[in-house]
């Protein structure tokens, strides 16, 4: 059983008209809205400590969402691409009367920040998206504009995600005996090593991804078989499906009004979500961990880092604002690998954003 929440979280569950979605609340209850959106394989207490360092006058919260943590376990439509978590987050905004909040998202969850953007720009007074998913998804893409390698999108999808990790995190695994083990993908993808959270927070955050629902409607999802390398393609439920690019696609976020401020941070050394990401086909492929690769003239490593920054280019070119905030030796989770440097760049960003001193 995960350990009790840090003084000053509270734990609640919020009815929508969606589902019941649970949250963790903290600081005034008056205060500024600050929404924190965790990423995939993760649930909401991977924003603790954050919540706790917001500056004074603010109110933290961080939604469970559908399909992980203690929200209702309703299915995911992969068609719906990030919308649907988008949609749940309309739906807790609504039942909770947030006109407006500042949005934090964690890799998956900075895709669905920008899906909020794009349909609910008016909502957002600005915008965090830390190692955000590409906006074109995971795999399956070869350019800074987002172009398939294939018209079917083979190489994306809940083919592509690993069976033995799935296995072990629906047999609850939380040993340390295997590379596969959650506890060990987190330690070796998630942080960049050998840096290790305090012992009592890392198996806070391995109940929180052990706490994800497996199954076809839920993690990774579905599959298709392809005729292209390497032979799967998206199926039509369930996570992977849903940020693969057949159905993620955030580009026009670039045009959106009114424009929030926005702040990318990322981790310099990240291999989740980079341009030579150690969990996409093509860059496996180039490094012969999957046979049967084409070359990288038919499927050369999805460039995310550079499909993340053109959007972002665009949007600036648009009228819009961004900065960019790299942080070295630092992996996939600036927040928690490196909490000063992320948090002064956030209360920085929310003082912009708010007119305020920081």
């Amino acid at each position: 059983m995960s350990a009790p929440l840090l003084p000053g979280v509270e734990s609640r569950v919020i009815p929508t008209d969606r589902l019941k979605i649970r949250v963790l609340l903290s600081g005034p209850a008056a205060g500024v809205p600050v929404v924190f959106v965790h990423g995939n394989a993760a649930a909401a207490r991977f924003w603790e400590e954050t919540m706790l360092a917001l500056p004074a006058g603010y109110r933290g919260l961080a939604p469970d969402l559908r399909g992980y943590g203690e929200t209702e376990p309703q299915p995911i439509d992969g068609t719906q691409g990030l919308r649907e978590w988008a949609d749940d987050l309309a739906a807790l905004f609504a039942s909770l009367r947030l006109d407006r909040a500042h949005l934090v998202g964690w890799s998956m969850g900075g895709g669905v920040a920008l899906q909020y953007a794009i349909d609910h720009a008016p909502a957002i007074q600005s915008l965090t998206l830390v190692d955000p998913v590409s906006p074109f998804g995971f795999g399956g893409t070869r350019d800074a504009a987002g172009t398939p390698n294939y018209p079917d999108f083979a190489g994306s999808g809940g083919g592509t995600v690993n069976p033995e990790f799935v296995r072990r995190l629906a047999a609850g695994d939380r040993s340390a005996d295997d590379p596969n083990s959650p506890r060990n993908v987190m330690n070796t993808f998630y942080f960049k090593p050998p840096f290790r959270a305090a012992p009592e927070r890392e198996d806070v955050f391995v109940e929180d991804i052990l706490a994800q629902r497996t199954g076809e409607g839920f993690y990774p999802g579905d599959l298709t078989t392809s005729p292209n390398w390497p032979g799967v393609a998206p199926g039509a439920h369930g996570v992977a499906n849903a940020f693969a690019p057949r159905y993620c696609n955030l580009s026009a976020f670039a045009t959106i009004t009114p424009r929030p401020p926005v702040l990318w941070v990322r981790g310099a050394d990240d291999q989740i979500v980079a341009d030579t990401s150690l969990f996409d086909f093509g860059f496996l492929g180039q490094l012969g961990a999957v046979p049967g690769w084409p070359g990288a003239a038919i499927y050369p490593p999805q460039p995310m880092v550079a499909q993340t920054r053109a959007l972002l280019d665009a949007y600036r070119a648009a009228g819009g604002q961004y900065e960019e905030t790299v942080i070295a030796d630092c992996g996939h989770s600036p927040h928690i690998e490196h909490p000063a440097t992320f948090q002064a760049a956030l209360r920085a960003h929310l003082a912009a954003a708010d007119g305020r001193s920081s």
